[in-house]
């Protein structure tokens, strides 16, 4: 598949501008529109004395929020110059909402990557935009502003959402410079049969089976490092989400700490 909207949250992070910057450089390489979203639901008022009280805290509030959404324009026009095309996508609504809602017309969603410490504001956390937006969604590290995508690790499970992530992936396979099939753990049949598919494509495609010595997540990370791989293509919440909230999973760990751009899928 090609990318003809590339749909990118916009927040006030540290991480936002390269962010945008790298879906910018990605509407160059696939003539796509790049579209900016950034939403807040308007507070409402509290501990009020009579409706005029109440009118003046929903005016205070609604400014506050349509001066953070100015921001975020501000940095989007600012680090989105290079884009092929652009649209801007504001909302007084929650910010996954927005975000997920848009995604029905939108080819690949841009995310960032979840911090360690609280939210900056506007910001859309990764977790809920994997389970509803039904698109492929790049996860971007916070201080990555590029993605060449020459060598791509494929984390391959034979399950429904590493099957969308590959299908998702291929406007990048089709380009790069080499693709490696990797498996780690159980559900780790049929890559070869996987890597013939990437080949009919036009990859340069290997495979490779990884010892799990300490979590599929680690050793996906550890091959990418070896292969100097900066993008990582794997499904999303393969088990229950709760389960994995509970006691961690691969998509937990890569979405928190990978270090290289992640293409995932649900």
């Amino acid at each position: 598949m090609s990318y003809a909207k590339i749909l990118v949250s916009v927040d006030l992070s540290a991480g936002a501008p390269g962010r945008i910057r790298l879906a910018a450089g990605l509407t160059q390489r696939f003539e796509a529109i790049l579209c900016g979203a950034a939403a807040r639901t308007v507070p409402a008022p509290v501990l009020v004395s009579d409706i005029y009280d109440a009118q003046r805290q929903e005016e205070r509030n609604r400014e506050a929020v349509l001066a953070e959404l100015g921001r975020a324009r501000e940095v989007f026009a600012r680090n989105a110059e290079g884009a092929y095309d652009t649209e801007w996508r504001p909302a007084y609504e929650g910010a996954i909402t927005h975000l997920v809602g848009l995604a029905r017309a939108a080819d690949l969603v841009v995310v960032g990557q979840d911090g360690e410490g609280g939210p900056a504001p506007l910001c859309v956390p990764t977790g809920p935009v994997l389970m509803e937006a039904g698109r492929p969604v790049l996860v971007v590290p916070p201080e990555t502003d590029t993605l060449k995508a020459s060598r791509i690790v494929v984390a391959w499970k034979d399950t429904v959402e590493a099957r969308r992530a590959v299908s998702g992936a291929l406007g990048f396979i089709r380009h790069a410079d080499q693709v490696f099939v990797a498996t780690a753990g159980d559900g780790a049949e049929h890559a070869e049969e996987v890597a013939a598919y990437l080949a009919r494509h036009g990859a340069a495609v290997t495979t490779h089976r990884l010892h799990d010595r300490r979590g599929a997540g680690e050793e996906i990370l550890d091959f990418a490092r070896r292969q100097e791989a900066d993008l990582v293509v794997m499904g999303a919440y393969g088990h229950s989400r709760l389960r994995e909230w509970a006691f961690g999973g691969v998509t937990r760990d890569l979405i928190r700490r990978s270090p290289v751009c992640c293409l995932m899928s649900h």
